[in-house]
Formats: structure tokens, sequence, C-alpha cells
């Protein structure tokens, strides 16, 4: 009897994986048409000129990229200063957040400082900052100013949390070989974080296009995806407001996508799978 043949042999390990990722996928597809079907349904209930069907969305997703009606400007246009004011917060907040988490779990002076300060702000939404943003930095810095505060919070209590989960033994096995205390923050924490550290990523992505899209439409210098939504929707051209929320939707997938890619090479990088 071969391996392939044997009950619980690498051969039924490796059809029983396949058979459970091909279910997972039929999920997604069923749920993606179940949604589709919805939203058809829902169209022609409610009214087609309130909430145009997926084919007039995905029409006018296409006509956006040669010329948005609403501001002139084909929507690759508008996505690139949404990226490029997403890219420059979304990296600020990492930039602040991750050491500031890091020193924040690892020294109880650190954290006696910065954790009420962070307990205070957390639960103020970034959107009720984007007027004082706006004055205070003006209009392009005003939209990275929200992108950032958005981002920041999930990324540094992911940071702290996941310092403070490293599994006691290890420190303790470190210490008994000698590792002095910067070599255990280098070798052990830091590399234990990383996982938490990916999951405040993916959080604060979501976050962030959120606070993009508020942001610009309260007022932008430059337009942007946000823009399109609102003055479309002014306008009445619901079906090119449902694409510029179809062009968030992808771009939330594709950054989402990409950090969890990130995720798992670091984590071979490092040996942690």
């Amino acid at each position: 009897m071969t391996a392939n043949e044997k009950p619980g042999g690498l051969g039924h390990s490796f059809f029983g994986f396949k058979r459970e990722r091909a279910f997972d996928y039929s999920l997604y597809v069923a749920s993606l048409i179940g949604f589709i079907a919805i939203w058809w349904i829902g169209s022609i209930v409610l009214s087609k000129a309130y909430l145009p069907t997926p084919l007039e969305v995905v029409d006018a997703f296409f006509k956006a990229f040669k010329q948005d009606p609403a501001t002139n400007l084909p929507m690759m246009q508008q996505v690139m200063a949404s990226l490029g004011r997403f890219a420059f917060g979304f990296g600020l907040a990492l930039l602040v957040a991750v050491p500031l988490g890091l020193a924040m779990g690892y020294s109880r002076i650190f954290e006696g400082l910065g954790k009420p300060i962070v307990e205070i702000l957390r639960p103020i939404p970034p959107i009720a900052c984007v007027p004082l943003f706006f004055v205070a930095f003006g209009l392009f810095i005003g939209p990275v100013m929200t992108i950032f505060l958005g981002a920041f919070f999930p990324l540094v209590t992911n940071v702290m949390f996941g310092v403070k989960s490293v599994e006691p033994a290890l420190l303790d096995a470190a210490k008994t070989l000698g590792a002095s205390r910067m070599t255990i923050f280098t070798k052990v924490v830091f590399p234990y974080t990383i996982p938490y550290l990916m999951t405040g990523v993916t959080v604060g992505l979501g976050i962030g296009w959120m606070c993009i899209v508020a942001a610009e439409m309260i007022g932008a210098r430059g337009g942007g995806i946000g823009a399109i939504i609102l003055r479309n929707g002014d306008i009445g051209l619901y079906e090119y407001m449902f694409a510029g929320m179809l062009m968030i939707a992808i771009l939330g997938l594709l950054t989402t996508g990409l950090s969890k890619f990130i995720e798992r090479r670091v984590s071979i990088w490092m040996g942690m799978r």
C-alpha cells in the first residue's frame, strides 16, 4: 500500500486540502453572486434612478477612466491623487506608531507616559478632526493627517499588545543564554510582534481608506476619489457615484492583499512558517 492509499497519508492530506480550498472558493463565489443578485433586485424594487444596476455601475466605471462627468477628469488621475495622500499618511503612521508601540510594550516608563494619551485620543473619530486639519495643515496635508490619525491607533495598540504577548519562557531562555536586553528586544521581542503588527496594518488600511474618502468629500486639493463620489451624487449621476465606491473597494482589496503577501514573505524569511 502506497502513501497515497493510506488513510491520513500524504495523498490524503493533499487532496483533503485541495477539497477544502475548493469548498472555500465556492462559498466566495456564491457570496458574490448572492450580493449581486440582491443588489439587482434592489435596483428594480427601489428605483434605478437612485440605485443603478451592477451593469450600469460597471459601464460607468470604465467610462470614468476616460472622463468623469462631474470632475471632468479621468478617474486614474483622481486615483493617483488619493493614492499619494494615502501612501504619505499611512507611511507616516508606520514610522511613528511602530517604534512607539514597541517602546510602550517593552518599557513601563514609555507605557506610563504614552498610554493615557493614546487611550484619551483613540475613541475620537479621525473624521471629526478633518476641519481642524484643513485649517491647520491646508488642503493637501489635511487629508494626509486624517489618514495618519486613522491608521495610527490600530498600529500602535496592536504592536504594544504583541510585545506584551511574548511568552515569558522565550524571554527566560534568552536571559539564561546570556542575551543582553537589546539582543532580547531585536532577536525575540520584535520578531514575535510581526504578526500583531501586520494585523494592525490590515485594520489600519481599512480605516485609512474610509478616512481619505471622507476627507476628500469635505475638500482636498486636486480632488480624489471622494470628490468623484460626492460630486456625482450631488448632480444625480449615481452610477458614477457607485463607480467611485467600486474603485475604493478595489484599492482596499489590493492594499490588504499586498499586506498579507508581505506578512507571508516576512514570516517565511524569519522562519515562522
